[in-house]
């Protein structure tokens, strides 16, 4: 169940999105050990970012999961979506945040109910 958002100041056309979107769902359930089926990724683009006083291309990331988080694949997730987002928008790895939340399955909901 993992969910990744990703927000950034830069503007994403559809076709970079998907990518992106494509991209960072596989990179993330490879390293967490999730099938590809139980991801949900969001990118939000043009949101007003302000990074170290500047304007330039910058991101913020939450990926939220239910166990799978700890200090080695966090850094191996970090490294996987800087790349794709250095890659696809320009965005350098010292201009990118990326928040970890473990949560239990009771506080996730999902078809009606919870994990």
């Amino acid at each position: 169940m993992p969910i990744l958002t990703i927000s950034t100041n830069t503007s994403v056309d559809s076709s970079t999105s998907f990518y992106i979107l494509q991209e960072a769902t596989a990179a993330v359930a490879r390293v967490l050990g999730k099938p590809e089926s139980s991801m949900m990724v969001l990118l939000n683009d043009r949101v007003p970012i302000l990074f170290g006083g500047s304007r330039e291309a910058a991101a913020y990331g939450e990926l939220v999961s239910i166990g799978a988080i700890a200090p080695d694949s966090n850094r191996k997730v970090s490294k996987a979506l800087a790349g794709i987002l250095e890659s696809r928008l320009s965005v350098p790895p010292s201009r990118f945040y990326i928040k970890f939340y473990d949560v239990k399955g009771s506080n996730v909901g999902y078809n009606g109910s919870t994990y």
